[in-house]
């Protein structure tokens, strides 16, 4: 099922106006905040390492991109602590950031005109795995009562309402990787028909034995450990992936809305959005380009317009090889900027996405574009001018690319406010 650029006429109660993005917050291997995360890109630091979450010696894969020193104790009160999972603590927090970052107070909007659309991928997979232990090593008795919907795919966009009281529009998307374009793209939706502000995007996290089996039997991850040399998308040495864990949460709310807080910071507007879908027919192109140029045309603008294209970048050779030609069929060979800062977190899944969404905002926001990290000389075949030292430039629209397991191809182009 393809789910294409919004095109509905608008309408009596349907808000036209601009979705723009006011708050940022960030947890990954690289920095917590916006700040602390955007210093890191911007210098090509690497969050691939070995991991420490769990023993790998069973396991052939033993690197990672975790997300290091978050303390959750810090962040959350003592009582939210034992009901819920390390990617729903990473959320909160996230949230949290986003929410001082555009100045929201609580109060400011009331509760049903506030949204909640979050990406997963399955939910809590270390709380599952630890309730799991007990019940087969102890018995029922010892199962957490929590174990109902901490593992949840919804989870976090649940665990958000209760924290904040809101009781808008409510709903959480899985697509794998497009899952966090999918969730932005959703949001926009529900602002047009009269939602002042939603909280959107996704952060994701399966670093425990139980997923990391599930990650190793995909076929997709490398089978290198070396961290220099393990995911270089674009390149000749191209051979899969590294798994990461975090992502972006987003305050994702119309121009007026922002307006009515004086001196609100605005990074950017998303301004197009659209998503198609692979069918299993060989025949049938891939469905990523088509994907780019309905979000394109719902922005408004022209290959030429764009800046810089945030790459999906799957470090699969066939992969890399369709997403290079599909850019290459929009833009021209070397036809614009290509960049994929998540050779420095892994692919986050979930939460992938929507980091990439932020980084292009806080490109578009700060006029620079961070680094495809270890990659070096990408393959000529591919005819990319990828970006693979930070570039100090003017970026004005951004492009940017995900695509989810099983078919999902998704396309955000986001722009400058003016």
């Amino acid at each position: 099922m393809s789910i294409d650029a919004d095109r509905r006429p608008a309408g009596r109660g349907r808000c036209t106006a601009k979705a723009v993005v006011t708050g940022i917050g960030i947890a990954s291997p690289i920095g917590l905040g916006p700040t602390q995360f955007w210093r890191a890109a911007l210098r090509g630091e690497p969050g691939i390492r070995p991991i420490t979450r769990f023993d790998t010696s069973g396991y052939w894969a033993k690197i990672g991109g975790e997300v290091p020193h978050f303390e959750a104790d810090r962040h959350l009160q003592g009582k939210l602590l034992p009901q819920t999972d390390h990617m729903t603590r990473l959320t909160l927090v996230g949230t949290d950031w986003a929410l001082r970052g555009a100045g929201v107070r609580p109060n400011d909007i009331a509760s049903r005109d506030m949204a909640v659309i979050t990406a997963a991928t399955a939910g809590g997979y270390e709380f599952g795995q630890r309730e799991m232990q007990k019940l087969w090593q102890q018995g029922p008795d010892h199962v957490s009562t929590y174990q109902s919907f901490a593992w949840f795919y919804a989870v976090n966009t649940g665990q958000i309402s209760i924290r904040h009281g809101t009781k808008g529009p409510g709903a959480v998307l899985v697509s794998e990787q497009a899952g966090g374009l999918d969730a932005i793209g959703h949001a926009r939706r529900q602002l047009r028909s009269g939602t002042k502000l939603a909280l959107t995007g996704g952060i994701d996290s399966s670093l425990c034995p139980w997923a990391w089996v599930a990650h190793q039997v995909s076929g997709s991850l490398s089978r290198r450990n070396d961290p220099a040399t393990a995911y270089l998308p674009f390149s000749r040495d191209a051979n899969g992936f590294v798994a990461g864990e975090g992502g972006a949460i987003l305050v994702l709310e119309t121009e007026e809305s922002a307006a009515e807080r004086p001196g609100t910071r605005i990074y950017g507007q998303v301004a197009g959005y659209a998503s198609t879908f692979d069918s299993r027919d060989p025949g049938r192109p891939p469905g990523l380009k088509r994907a780019a140029e309905l979000a394109m045309a719902d922005a408004e603008v022209d290959p030429a317009d764009v800046d810089v294209v945030f790459a999906d970048a799957c470090g699969i050779p066939e992969e890399d090889r369709k997403e290079a030609a599909a850019l290459a069929e929009l833009f021209g060979p070397y036809g614009v900027p290509v960049t994929a800062p998540k050779t420095m977190t892994g692919r986050l899944f979930a939460g992938g996405a929507s980091l990439d969404v932020a980084s292009a905002l806080l490109s578009i926001y700060w006029s620079a574009i961070p680094p495809t990290i270890n990659v070096g000389e990408p393959d000529p075949a591919h005819e990319l001018d990828l970006v693979t030292e930070t570039r100090h430039q003017s970026v004005r629209v951004a492009l940017v690319l995900a695509r989810g397991r099983g078919g999902f191809n998704s396309a955000i182009v986001l722009r400058e406010h003016r």
